[in-house]
Parts: structure tokens; C-alpha cells; sequence
């Protein structure tokens, strides 16, 4: 199993489908477990996915629309009733407060376990409190306030041989130096620098019901994996104008000007029963690889730069 992947638990939009269940996403990324946008049924669909309660590190939820969080409810029981013994961050926005306190305690149960609320007033960096990766939310255009997600990794460098090797460097020299950033040879200072090149981190960006709008790009700039909702298909752009989505195009032309590596597309409305026409369409605006999202589909982060 790869230690870096999206695990896609539904990919319905307003109305689930019988090939389609509400929205859920989990973002395995080493030892994290990221659930994005619970919807109705995705504690069932974690089962048939494989995904324990007991994964789960953060929750992000992008805006309260029940299609993206009336799964909430069932997955925070859950996870007080396996005893998740680590605390589990959750994002949101701050506006929809009620509802985030409704959903975490609409019935009865015992909380076994620590749910750390983290309400989002405003664009920018989020605390994740001993994650491998920065993480920051950007507000999007819909009816209600919603906010798009990002992860980075810190970038490092990557050791390069052959200047190991005509440098004479070797064993516990170069240990040394990559602990201390350079290291003394034949009278010379050699650095880090000289013997490296930069290696970027991983990238991942989720982004759903909104409008084209600066967010978007934002999001998307130069990640290893975008995630983005593509509601309708470009005939009906008039009905994704109107009620805050985008179109398969266009999340597809998105993903061509910020540079995207892999695009996967999502959230797609009950009015299609193929996705042929999305992909096409896509396919006509981003020569990268994209994926048309299925349910309980497994999807590797692209291999590192």
C-alpha cells in the first residue's frame, strides 16, 4: 500500500446515486489520515474501504452543506466509540459553528476520545500541531462561506553521487555532512550546497463548490495532486455559474495554467450516469494525467520530483 495516496469514498454531489455515495475523502500521508468533507454514509463506506477510525489524524470540512458534512455525525461517534487514542484536529469554517456543534452532538454517546475544533475566520496557515507538512486554507466562491484546503511538505535536498565521488566524500564524511552542512576535506571546506540540489516536497489540493475565482488557482498552483469538483459538464456551465461549481473544462484548464501534475476530477451531479463526457472534456484542456474519481478508488500520490 502506498504511503501516500487519496482514498475516495464517495464522489456524489447534492443527490447520491447508486454507483455514487455522498462526498468523503482520506489523504494517507505517512502516518497521517486526513478525512475531507464527510457525507451522508461515509462511516459505511470507510468499511468497505478499509479505512479504520483509528487512521484518522485531521477532518477538514470545506463548507456545511450536507453533502459535504452530514457524515460527521456518525464519524465522530465512531471514533470516540473505537477510542481513538490520538486527538483528532478538525477544520471548518467559523461561520457554520452551529452546525459543526450540532453534528458533533446530535445524539447521545460517550465521548472516549479528543476532538481539537479549529474554526476558520480567515485565509491562511492552520495549526497542525505535529504534522509533516504545512497546511492552509484559501476561501472559495459559493452560496456559503467555503474554504479550499492545501498540504506542503517542507522541501529538502537531494545528495547527488557523482559529486561525492569527485569531491572524494564517502562514508561518515557524508554523514557529517548532511547533519552539519559541510564538512572539512584535504584543507577545504565542502557544503551541503555543492555536493545537492534542491528537492521539492509533495503538494496536495482539495478544492470543492465554487465558482472559477482567484482561490482556485491559488490552491492549485504547482501541486502534485489537485482534487477539484467538476459538477457539470461544460453544456450546463450556465447551471454551475448559477449555483457555485465548476464544469469538467474547466477544472481541467484550471489544472493546465497552475501546472498540476495529477488531476483528479469529482463531485459529480446525478444527472450523468457516464462520466465520458467530463473526461473528454477534460482531456481536450490538460495533457496531464487525470483521473475521473470512483468510489472506494485508491489513488497514489505522483512519484516525488
Amino acid at each position: 500500500m502506498s504511503q501516500r495516496e487519496l482514498v475516495i469514498l464517495g464522489t456524489a454531489s447534492q443527490v447520491p446515486t447508486k454507483q455514487r455515495n455522498h462526498n468523503g475523502y482520506l489523504l494517507r500521508w505517512d502516518g497521517e489520515g486526513v478525512l475531507f468533507d464527510p457525507g451522508e454514509g461515509t462511516q459505511r463506506q470507510m468499511i468497505h474501504a478499509g479505512v479504520s477510525a483509528t487512521d484518522l489524524t485531521r477532518i477538514g470540512i470545506t463548507h456545511f452543506h450536507g453533502d459535504h458534512s452530514l457524515g460527521l455525525a456518525g464519524v465522530v461517534q465512531r471514533i470516540s466509540l473505537d477510542k481513538v487514542p490520538q486527538p483528532v484536529d478538525v477544520y471548518y469554517p467559523a461561520s457554520g459553528q452551529q452546525y459543526y456543534e450540532r453534528l458533533c452532538y446530535s445524539t447521545s454517546y460517550y465521548q472516549n476520545a479528543e476532538l481539537r475544533p479549529h474554526p476558520i475566520a480567515e485565509a491562511g496557515e492552520l495549526p497542525v500541531p505535529a504534522a509533516p507538512f504545512a497546511m492552509r486554507a484559501v476561501r472559495l466562491s459559493h452560496p456559503v462561506e467555503t474554504f479550499g484546503y492545501r498540504i506542503d511538505e517542507p522541501g529538502g535536498r537531494r545528495i547527488l553521487p557523482e559529486r561525492l565521488a569527485e569531491l572524494g566524500l564517502s562514508g561518515p564524511l557524508v554523514g557529517r555532512l548532511q547533519r552539519d552542512g559541510e564538512v572539512e576535506i584535504d584543507g577545504r571546506t565542502v557544503t551541503l550546497d555543492e555536493v545537492s540540489e534542491p528537492k521539492p516536497g509533495q503538494s496536495f489540493a482539495f478544492v470543492m463548490d465554487t465558482r472559477l475565482c482567484n482561490g482556485v488557482y491559488e490552491l492549485a498552483a504547482g501541486v502534485d495532486m489537485l482534487v477539484i469538483e467538476a459538477t457539470f459538464i461544460d453544456g450546463d456551465a450556465h447551471l454551475a455559474a448559477e449555483f457555485g461549481h465548476l464544469t469538467a473544462g474547466e477544472a481541467a484548464a484550471v489544472a493546465a495554467r497552475a501546472g498540476v501534475r495529477t488531476l483528479v476530477l469529482t463531485h459529480f451531479s446525478q444527472r450523468y450516469r457516464t462520466l465520458d463526457q467530463h473526461l473528454a472534456e477534460a482531456r481536450s484542456r490538460f495533457s496531464g494525467d487525470i483521473v475521473v474519481a470512483a468510489d472506494l478508488m485508491r489513488i497514489p500520490l505522483p512519484p516525488r520530483r
